[in-house]
């Protein structure tokens, strides 16, 4: 690595979003690749380092809060030094300012991350945003951070994204949803906000129809805070709906639960990527958001986008009638839902 002699140390800043951090994960991979004896530290909220715990391309985690304060980010930036002095390079992904400055605060002495935000100054390495016709156009998230190693020699190995689900935990759902048919998994949340959700009780009309059409067991996958969608669902659905339900930490739970699925649907968040790292087939429903920043190589399966004339409009709440949504049809998730069950089994 040019400008440091010997690299024992390396801490990547991992996104905030449970989505993006799933589609970081060939950084890492790619950091050990090329650089095999530096330990590989990822910072980042409690919730991302639990779903990246068991990948074999991290060395350790140091969690910290949601928008820490600046005496927190002192605090995080201490333990950082702590460990084994200040860290040879740190690879920030956020875009934010406040990533960059824990960067510099950890003493890092290469500082990647690309140049947006007034944050050039804080970065040792700062190339530019992807633009087009001079404006900063969105690619897939995946492309943007391994780019971002091109400073340090890395490449793109092209083996997509990968996380880790425990087998104990994965066995135990198996042995309790065990039963004809195929494993279908439901997620109709989104952290982003409400503009990403499907209505529930479309989820609810999709597991009927799967029930009844294929002898699908039907499990419903929410998470903190999506606790009207999960009964909404319930409320409306004919067919039982499974849960993992069973002694654990959550995202390990729905690591997991997705690892095992024959189908995943749900909306373009968090548990799409998971299930697309697992390598289980996607019926992805897209409202709000830009296809660009999370339509990737790695995905099988459709996604299923209506255009209209107020999107993508990139917003966590539609203030007109949420029609970017409500257009998708029952019938079109179930037609997709057929031609990859079908694939499947003929294939």
């Amino acid at each position: 690595m040019h400008g440091v002699k010997t690299v024992r140390h390396i801490v990547v800043l991992a996104p905030n979003w449970l989505g993006d951090a799933v589609m970081a994960t060939p950084v890492f991979r790619l950091l050990k690749r090329q650089f095999p004896q530096s330990l590989v530290t990822v910072a980042g909220r409690e919730s991302v380092c639990r779903l990246l715990d068991g990948l074999s391309s991290i060395d350790r985690f140091q969690p910290f809060p949601a928008q820490p304060s600046l005496a927190a980010m002192w605090r995080i930036a201490r333990e950082l030094r702590r460990q084994d002095g200040p860290p040879d390079c740190a690879v920030v992904l956020p875009h934010s300012f406040r990533a960059a400055l824990l960067a510099r605060l950890a003493g890092a002495k290469r500082r990647l991350g690309y140049d947006r935000g007034g944050r050039r100054w804080l970065l040792s390495d700062a190339p530019p945003p992807h633009r087009e016709n001079g404006r900063i156009t969105p690619i897939y998230m995946t492309d943007e951070y391994v780019g971002l190693l091109r400073t340090v020699g890395c490449e793109d190995d092209g083996q997509g994204l990968e996380l880790h689900a425990d087998p104990r935990l994965a066995d135990e759902l198996r042995r309790r949803w065990a039963g004809p048919g195929p494993l279908i998994g439901l997620a109709p949340g989104a952290a982003f906000g409400p503009s990403k959700r499907w209505p529930a009780e479309r989820y609810a009309a999709v597991a009927d129809a799967l029930a009844a059409q294929w002898g699908a067991r039907c499990v419903l996958l929410t998470g903190p805070g999506e606790e009207d969608t999960r009964d909404a669902v319930h409320k409306a659905a004919a067919t039982t709906l499974m849960e993992p339900d069973i002694p654990g930490e959550g995202v390990a739970k729905l690591k997991a639960a997705i690892s095992i699925l024959d189908l995943f649907i749900g909306n373009d968040s968090g548990p799409r990527h998971v299930a697309v790292a697992f390598g289980a087939p996607v019926v992805c429903i897209m409202g709000p958001t830009k296809p660009a920043y999370s339509v990737g190589p790695y995905e099988h399966g459709r996604v299923l986008r209506t255009p209209v004339y107020c999107g993508p409009c990139q917003q966590p709440v539609c203030h007109t009638d949420h029609r970017c949504m409500t257009r998708i049809r029952v019938e079109d998730v179930l037609g997709a839902a057929h031609e990859i069950l079908t694939e499947r089994t003929t294939g």
